[in-house]
């Protein structure tokens, strides 16, 4: 049977957004869950997680600090596993500010021993997407591929709602542009148009990483594991059908119990590898 390594994002233990200051400094342009990382990081281990990813907002709050979150993490059982970025890419006047930030998480996951370097985005502009802007999504992309390689990690693209690459075909075009791996995350891409289980068996040979979660489509809502309408049994066959033996990050961006949705989670794939053989 599957025995995969999971792991929990901590966005869900508070408001999702970004810093402030961010709107007049791109440099600045954090993502950030304004929540207590500490409280997330017990939860996530007594849910009996081994790994953890964090915004690089929340990540650069321990800036100067590394050992009281490595003392955290000891405490809770935690791999320190990835950290999640992202940019716009396809503004040329702006993207040197973006890579600097994008570089400054980066640098701590490393310290920290993280595997993981996770970006999302590619802006949406007023007008209809052009060649042009996935020429310089897949660019700069491919500079995330060296920042992380630089620092001994694997860099992966997150195709996400809102972003450049919502649909399969979407997705399908800024895979042949660059070389960065692919994180599929399940509900964007099924709430995308696409279904999760064959885009994971079309782009095997890219996925190293993988973010899980389930949606409901009406009302919109992102839901723990099992609790909505994805067919994740399928999904999670299609990981071993290409013998995926990575890492399962688990995430959910909000829910009035963070532990409780985490717990879930847990028992979902705990359930699912306990019934399926390889």
């Amino acid at each position: 049977m599957p025995s995969w390594n999971k792991a929990y994002h901590a966005n869900c233990w508070g408001a999702l957004g970004g810093a402030p200051v961010g709107v007049t400094s791109i440099k600045d342009l954090y993502y950030r869950t304004f929540g207590d990382m500490n409280r997330a990081i017990a939860d996530i281990g007594a849910a009996g997680y081994k790994g953890i990813e964090l915004f690089d907002g929340n990540l650069l709050d321990y800036e100067g600090k590394a050992g009281e979150l490595r003392s955290h993490l000891a405490d809770a059982g935690l791999n320190f596993l990835a950290v999640y970025s992202g940019g716009n890419f396809i503004f040329p006047e702006i993207l040197s500010e973006e890579l600097w930030r994008i570089r400054k998480g980066a640098d701590l996951a490393a310290e920290l021993g993280a595997q993981h370097l996770v970006v999302g985005g590619g802006a949406q502009r007023t007008t209809p997407t052009t060649e042009e802007d996935y020429r310089r999504l897949a660019e700069g992309l491919n500079q995330i591929v060296k920042v992380a390689e630089e620092r001994g990690m694997t860099a992966h693209y997150h195709p996400h709602l809102t972003t450049m690459a919502e649909s399969p075909e979407q997705i399908r075009k800024v895979f042949d542009l660059t070389s960065i791996h692919f994180c599929p995350d399940t509900a964007h891409l099924a709430a995308g148009g696409g279904d999760p289980a064959k885009l994971i068996l079309e782009h095997a040979d890219r996925i190293t990483y993988v973010h899980l979660k389930d949606l409901r489509r009406n009302p919109f809502t992102f839901l723990p594991l099992g609790e909505g309408e994805l067919d994740l049994d399928a999904i999670l066959q299609a990981l071993v059908t290409i013998k995926y033996a990575g890492w399962l990050l688990v995430e959910l961006d909000s829910y009035d119990d963070p532990k409780a949705g985490a717990e879930i989670g847990m028992r979902y794939l705990t359930g699912f590898e306990n019934r399926v053989k390889n």
